[in-house]
């Protein structure tokens, strides 16, 4: 195993110059510390230690295919340089063996994702910006659940409406405010996806699709639901892969900062203005 460089995100960048300003670093100590290539080889991997930097998220585990051994050596090490770490796809029987050797690891069964975290995790304003998460129907509930944790984990905000799918239109419209203060929606659905049309008919944000690969034949394993979203009349509709929630939460996560970012900073604009009359 060779060590390429110290993990690195914005809380250690921070605590970085910090050291800087107050004297307990000098200049030539922090400029070799971010001189390091940001990754770490373990052999089975190419650790990307420095991705919340870059991107103000973290890498995380595509725990499916890999070996029991492998995901958890990997989890493992991103948890001595990180205070949160995910791993996605993980099915009861890895989570045990995984859990095994990381005791700290909390696995849950529906999404199938599996979370290490210090300390308290991110705190969410009632206020702030959210993503509505919908399901169909409710054996859409594991890839939804995936979006609404991967969501929470990075610290937004999340409501949740399962099985409103378009068989029961009622059940949806019943939702309809919650829907219309949304920032951004995830609309999850199999079969032929239709969902995802009407609620981008409803709302003024953007909606990120996500087909399923529910459904009887005739619906390929999601490739219906897939294209059904791909070829939507109503505008506004993104729509991501497969099964692919951890995909679309990501993606909800990002825009959600960015709507936050941009509420903060006309915040201290307007005090600033006061300030000044």
């Amino acid at each position: 195993m060779k060590l390429f460089c110290p993990s690195m995100d914005t809380d250690k960048l921070q605590q970085l110059l910090q050291d800087v300003q107050s004297g307990d670093l000098s200049v030539d100590q922090a400029m070799e510390r971010l001189r390091v290539l940001p990754y770490e080889d373990i052999g089975i991997a190419r650790l990307d230690l420095h991705r919340a930097l870059r991107t103000g998220l973290p890498e995380v585990v595509f725990c499916q295919s890999k070996s029991s051994d492998q995901a958890a050596t990997i989890l493992g090490r991103l948890w001595q340089h990180h205070d949160r770490v995910m791993g996605t796809r993980v099915n009861p029987e890895m989570a045990v063996e995984i859990q095994g050797q990381l005791p700290a690891a909390h696995y849950d069964p529906v999404s199938r994702l599996i979370t290490l975290s210090r300390g308290n995790p991110p705190s969410v304003s009632e206020n702030a910006p959210y993503a509505a998460v919908l399901s169909a129907g409710s054996s859409d509930l594991p890839v939804a659940e995936e979006a609404a944790q991967t969501l929470e984990f990075f610290g937004s905000r999340v409501q949740r409406s399962y099985d409103v799918g378009v068989a029961g239109l009622h059940r949806l419209l019943d939702k309809h405010q919650m829907l219309l203060n949304a920032d951004v929606v995830i609309s999850v659905a199999g079969m032929e996806g239709a969902m995802t049309s009407v609620v981008a008919g409803l709302v003024s944000c953007p909606v990120i699709g996500v087909p399923t690969s529910i459904g009887y034949g005739a619906s390929f394993n999601g490739l219906a639901a897939l294209l059904a979203m791909l070829s939507s009349c109503a505008p506004g509709v993104a729509v991501v892969n497969i099964d692919n929630g951890f995909g679309a939460g990501q993606i909800a996560h990002l825009i959600l900062r960015r709507l936050e970012d941009s509420r903060a900073e006309n915040v201290q604009q307007d005090r600033h203005i006061d300030r000044q009359g």
